[in-house]
């Protein structure tokens, strides 16, 4: 059960910002509610869904130029929304957790009320915009919000380990998102795309958990190395990464150097987890696993997008 009633001086109905505050301390306040760097890592797979979309339709990216702009602005309201309502709900184990509880939810400067009613709003906002796109696209923004929000927030993250894999479900559809407000995302490129995402936050995310466990054990979610330690967690990232490898071989249509270069961050990656079986300091270890996974999907996904440009066709 969440607990809304944690001592703080700002969760008692009070303003949400306070007048004391610096204007860069409420920017700063916002980032942390916004997951700034997690909501800048889920629009670069929809604009790079949508950019390939534009690509294999053989049309001018400038005639699509408002397109565009309603679809990245309007995902991005959408995720924007499911992360904040994500601060909302967790408010309890955030307080816990010392790598979030400088969020505004925990240190009272936002209420609780307004964040809820943030949440909602740029949601709704978000939908409104993706509406003059497609439908498909809608409809793959919903999945990503429900999940994210509904299935992995509020039912699985504090009970299964398993609530990797639900929440990997929405991030997976963020490139899915791009392509659909373009064209059918019944092709080859959008769905490994998506099947990439959804299999690089395996390790990704265990690499967070093993980072930061004794905090996740503390407030009692259900993570992997928590409920079954870093054993098994190490050899389901390598299984995980391993799983990687053959998916660079079906987007051989963005050319035979995308296809090497993955391979090769694949191959590399698979290496670093595997010399995980035989480290002594698996939190070191861990955050080096950590770091090749953020660049690992953000080379990715750029050179998708730059191999595709015109001065390489």
């Amino acid at each position: 059960m969440r607990e809304e009633s944690i001592a703080s001086p700002g969760l008692d109905g009070k303003a949400a910002f306070s007048d004391k505050r610096s204007i860069s301390t409420i920017f700063h306040d916002l980032k942390l509610l916004f997951k700034g760097p997690v909501l800048i890592a889920n629009a670069l797979p929809v604009v790079t869904g949508f950019w390939l979309a534009i690509y294999f339709s053989g049309v001018s990216f400038s005639s699509y130029l408002n397109l565009f702009f309603l679809t990245i602005i309007g995902s991005t309201l959408v995720m924007a929304g499911a992360l904040v309502i994500n601060n909302w709900y967790d408010v309890d184990i955030d307080t816990i957790m010392n790598r979030t509880k400088n969020r505004p939810t925990v240190t009272g400067h936002f209420s609780l009320k307004a964040v809820l009613t943030l949440g909602i709003v740029l949601t709704i906002l978000g939908f409104a915009m993706l509406l003059f796109t497609t439908w498909e696209a809608v409809i793959y923004a919903f999945i990503g919000w429900f999940t994210y929000c509904i299935l992995y927030t509020m039912w699985s993250k504090r009970r299964y380990t398993m609530n990797t894999v639900i929440g990997s479900i929405s991030g997976a559809v963020t490139p899915l998102i791009g392509w659909a407000a373009v064209q059918p995302s019944n092709h080859v490129v959008p769905i490994m795309l998506a099947l990439i995402i959804f299999v690089f936050q395996m390790p990704h995310t265990f690499a967070i958990a093993m980072k930061k466990y004794d905090e996740y054990k503390a407030a009692g979610v259900a993570m992997l190395p928590v409920v079954y330690g870093f054993e098994m967690t190490k050899r389901q990232m390598a299984v995980y990464i391993a799983c990687l490898l053959p998916l660079p071989f079906y987007l051989g249509s963005l050319g035979i150097t995308f296809v090497v270069l993955a391979t090769i961050l694949n191959i590399a990656w698979l290496a670093v987890s595997i010399y995980g079986f035989f480290t002594k300091d698996d939190m070191k270890w861990a955050n080096v696993m950590f770091l090749c996974s953020v660049n690992y999907i953000t080379i990715l996904f750029i050179m998708a997008i730059v191999f595709t440009l015109p001065m390489f066709n």
